[in-house]
């Protein structure tokens, strides 16, 4: 198995009389998923997606990468939450944040249409000056307004460069299959299409055309991503938590939760995690946080971050548990050179690995929060291939959906994210707000 849970920093705060306790709860749950029987079954496209994904499309995701990396110095993957977050998640656990930097030949790939921002828009204008650009614009509808401002600018860019037949040849877009403003405005235009899924969410859409042209434009085996996550669907499909470590998961964050632990923070120590940690982030506070209920996802990048949160951790509030990702095998290597004066007095410390002294810190900081009372889960990654990425993935998507439905919400749905647009078009003069508007500037 490419990724394992490990309980060990749990025993002091679990007794295992809890988990016999909890077991019906998870088999319902398992059963709602399994029958497609619980709430938001029409957004489970996901579960069988490793397996039963469009290959014909998944040929063309690889022909369009290639025409990419070969035709472009810079890619915009232009969508916001779900429509970017699991493809950079992908990227930068795989080769890093500084991506851009080390790359070579490769396009570098940057995100626009994740806020609203002019500051950024500029950043990214001054990035592609000079530069043979593609873009790939991801949303389902085409009218959500940050991803859809981004298109606006970044389409006059390539038409302005290219004209409007070199730029069709630079612009992909992801999108619903059949409907929708961006779907209609791209056939008429002649574009590249890739399909969003009706029955995947955003936030699960990761394996999907969404995710999987940037990653594979960034070079990234999307075959051995897909198999990890299929041989995970296959790993994860017995009930009994004590078979199934992702439904132990699932059943760890319930029990903890109703003890008082409404804090869970995931934990990486490495930085090409940090951006996991927010598409994971996405993946849990979208799912369950509704109904007045739900577990708060933070996350942290140690040991940067006990330099910052570690105080808070270890000696604040008790409302939170960790959540450790450890990656056991590194392809990377540095060892620490010997300073003959020992100006740090650390050469005790000489000729040993990085990612030994790393692992001391692990393990040193499971022990101090342990007895600081903060309950510890380890999820042991095997490596940081595309296989196990895949795999961890998928863990983390299942585990989620079953986690909801114990919890008692409908982990696929996201009523609460229309509020602020519905407040937002009315006070930018949307027609059709215009009582909405009037009642909320006579709040501001």
């Amino acid at each position: 198995m490419a990724l394992k849970l490990n309980d060990h920093y749990l025993q002091k705060f679990i007794r295992p009389q809890e988990y016999t306790n909890i077991q019906p709860a998870i088999t319902a749950a398992h059963k709602q998923l399994v029958t497609r029987s619980g709430a938001g079954n029409d957004y489970l496209g996901w579960v069988d997606l490793p397996e039963n994904y469009d290959k014909e499309e998944f040929a063309r995701i690889k022909i369009a990468a290639d025409k990419i990396r070969k035709s472009c110095d810079v890619l915009i993957v232009i969508g916001i939450g779900g429509s970017y977050l699991g493809a950079r998640a992908v990227i930068e656990f795989m080769n890093g944040q500084l991506y851009n930097q080390v790359n070579g030949d490769a396009p570098d790939i940057y995100y626009a249409g994740r806020d609203i921002s002019a500051a950024s828009m500029n950043e990214l204008l001054r990035i592609c000056e000079g530069k043979d650009v593609c873009i790939n614009v991801i949303s389902k509808s085409g009218t959500t307004t940050e991803p859809a401002v981004a298109f606006r600018v970044f389409r006059a860019l390539l038409e302005d460069k290219y004209g409007k037949d070199g730029a069709r040849e630079r612009i992909f877009v992801t999108t619903d299959r059949a409907r929708g403003t961006l779907k209609s405005f791209s056939d008429e235009a002649g574009y590249e299409t890739f399909v969003v899924p009706d029955d995947v969410g955003g936030r699960y859409s990761v394996l999907t055309a969404v995710g999987l042209l940037p990653i594979a434009v960034a070079d990234i085996d999307i075959d051995a991503l897909m198999r990890g996550a299929n041989d995970a669907r296959l790993a994860f499909s017995d009930d009994n938590i004590e078979n199934n470590d992702c439904y132990r998961y699932a059943a760890i964050r319930n029990i903890l939760y109703r003890k008082g632990k409404v804090t869970e923070i995931l934990v990486g120590y490495e930085t090409y995690a940090q951006m996991f940690n927010e598409w994971w982030k996405q993946l849990y506070g979208e799912s369950e946080g509704k109904d007045s209920k739900g577990i708060f996802p933070a996350s942290v990048i140690f040991s940067t971050d006990l330099h910052s949160l570690g105080q808070f951790i270890q000696d604040g509030t008790k409302n939170q548990f960790e959540t450790v990702i450890s990656v056991e095998s590194s392809e990377d290597h540095f060892t620490i050179p010997n300073d003959p004066n020992n100006i740090d007095g650390l050469n005790f410390l000489s000729g040993m690995e990085l990612d030994a002294v790393k692992n001391k810190a692990m393990l040193g900081t499971l022990l101090a929060h342990e007895d600081g009372g903060v309950p510890n889960i380890v999820l042991e990654l095997k490596d940081r291939s595309a296989y196990s990425l895949g795999y961890m993935i998928y863990f983390f998507e299942l585990a989620c959906a079953i986690s909801g439905y114990v919890l008692g919400v409908n982990p696929f749905d996201q009523p609460g994210v229309e509020a602020y647009k519905k407040n937002m078009f009315a006070l930018l003069g949307k027609p059709g707000y215009e009582d909405q508007k009037a009642a909320l500037e006579a709040r501001l």
